[in-house]
């Protein structure tokens, strides 16, 4: 946000900034959809309405942006230069808050899944995207394999019958 704007002009700008339906949010609902993945959208009843919930995969994505999120190391995240107290409190806040929530949901057993805003640039856009595809597919994959129990090394640990017999023949007399 340049500094050079007037309160006025900070105030309408970041007002108009929405919480649902962003463009990001907006992409990667259209590339699930597309891909046959379907989902329910802020779900009121999950900690922290996530942005898309898939529940046949068990799995809830959050699409965050970079500034509001605080995404470390992100050329996109950057304090404004006026009221840093503000402004640094509060993402912190936002932080603490996603990780509360994003714990609350992995003890309810979803998987949690963060795109952020940056991920969804068009230079890597389509590997994120085609990188969340796997990921679902394989989270599928996993909550629905076959469990296998490693037998132990005895030769007749599963064995429901006696050993075999050894018979001895009696002598005429």
């Amino acid at each position: 946000m340049p500094d050079h704007l007037t309160k006025e002009q900070i105030h309408r700008n970041m007002s108009a900034i929405r919480a649902k339906n962003t463009k990001p949010e907006l992409l990667v609902r259209k590339f699930l959809f597309n891909r046959g993945f379907r989902y329910r959208i802020n779900h009121p009843r999950l900690p922290g309405h996530p942005d898309l919930v898939l529940r046949k995969y068990r799995t809830v994505i959050f699409v965050n942006g970079c500034f509001w999120h605080g995404h470390e190391n992100c050329k996109y995240f950057h304090l404004p230069k006026t009221n840093i107290d503000f402004w640094s409190n509060k993402i912190e806040r936002n932080k603490e808050r996603d990780k509360k929530e994003q714990c609350q949901l992995a003890a309810m057993g979803w998987h949690c899944i963060t795109v952020w805003e940056c991920q969804l640039k068009p230079k890597v856009r389509e590997q994120t995207l085609e990188s969340l595809a796997y990921t679902l597919n394989h989270i599928f994959l996993e909550d629905r394999k076959l469990r296998t129990y490693e037998q132990p090394n005895t030769t007749d640990s599963l064995m429901a019958a006696e050993p075999e017999a050894v018979y001895e023949r009696k002598s005429q007399e």
